[in-house]
């Protein structure tokens, strides 16, 4: 298991746990971003401080300290 963050582009994996809490685990869920979701990284910036990822038919960019909160199980 790793986090998104750590995942490279072109990587699909299944989100296995959010260490997210609050508004921030609200925001994620309303987003799709839950347990179990398949996701794909599609982009990162250089020294990858933000990150965009694909959440079914929705595109997402997060920050590196949201990234690390979501942990996935890559396919």
């Amino acid at each position: 298991m790793i986090t998104l963050s750590q995942m490279n582009t072109g990587e699909q994996g299944i989100v296995s746990k959010i260490d997210a809490q609050g508004e921030l685990k609200q925001r994620l869920f309303s987003l799709g971003l839950r347990k179990g979701s398949a996701v794909k990284m599609k982009a990162s910036s250089m020294g990858k401080s933000t990150l965009e990822i694909e959440v079914g038919s929705t595109l997402l960019a997060l920050r590196e300290e949201e990234a690390n909160m979501i942990h996935v199980v890559c396919s």
